[in-house]
């Protein structure tokens, strides 16, 4: 099982630092910000603020950007922290889904799950979209997937997918009622859904529960104390459901062995 294990880890590391480019590229690639930024395989990776080319030593997952002492070489600006937790947190996906169920098919796809949850949580972190382009086929997949009941079975995942977006959207539209003004975006309503396709429906209750005190603790963080929150504080939701879709993964029991 170590075997297993070091496998993962290495493999998620250099997924972690692909999801970083899909992270950085996407959101232009998808037009959800006005800014070209080439696509997923041109032009070769480089500094956003100089434009340089990294060289293959500073494309080394989590120890370039220790070796480089989280600056660019060529001008001295700053790396995001994102680069090296992103690489991290594709080695823990793929470590707990290994972990989780061992050397099977499950496995691969709660990595690919995971993963894809991971590039949602950063993209909506950053520009505050939930891009179709990830949520409708993370709710395809997951329901072509459960078909053979892989990870939940098949009415489940068609329950959990429906439920997920019609609740999440009811919900929505309530807030705007009250509130008045828009506060939970469709994109979440289409990524519960998504989760829901890959856990079911029984689970929704825990990602959405998970999602909120996710949510309430960053919002808390970012307006520097509890004190400091007021209505007009906004934090993503994506964040915090995409955490709470993966310890749902992780939990379900169903087994068609």
């Amino acid at each position: 099982m170590w075997g297993l294990y070091a496998i993962a880890g290495i493999v998620g590391i250099f997924i972690g630092s692909f999801l970083n480019v899909v992270i950085y590229r996407g959101p232009s690639l998808w037009a959800l910000i006005d800014d070209d930024r080439g696509n997923l395989a041109r032009p070769r990776s480089y500094c956003p603020e100089c434009g340089k080319q990294l060289s293959p030593i500073e494309l080394i997952p989590i120890i370039s950007y220790f070796l480089q002492k989280g600056a660019c070489r060529a001008c001295g600006a700053t790396i995001p922290r994102r680069y090296p937790i992103v690489e991290f947190l594709g080695a823990g996906i793929a470590l707990l889904c290994a972990w989780r169920f061992g050397m099977s098919v499950e496995a691969v796809l709660g990595m690919l799950f995971g993963w894809t949850l991971i590039v949602l949580a950063f993209i909506d972190s950053e520009t505050g979209f939930l891009p179709d382009a990830l949520t409708l086929p993370l709710a395809v997949g997951g329901i072509a997937f459960n078909t053979v009941d892989l990870i939940v079975p098949w009415p489940y995942a068609i329950l959990g997918c429906a439920l997920g977006y019609y609740v999440f959207w009811g919900i929505s539209k309530l807030y705007v009622m009250v509130r008045g003004h828009e506060g939970l975006g469709l994109g979440d309503a289409k990524l519960l859904s998504a989760i829901g396709a890959w856990v079911g429906w029984m689970y929704l209750p825990l990602v959405v529960f998970v999602g909120a005190l996710t949510t309430l603790a960053f919002t808390i963080a970012k307006a520097g104390g509890i004190k400091n929150v007021s209505t007009t504080t906004a934090t993503p939701f994506g964040p915090g459901l995409a955490l709470g879709g993966f310890i749902a993964l992780i939990m379900t029991t169903y087994s068609v062995y």
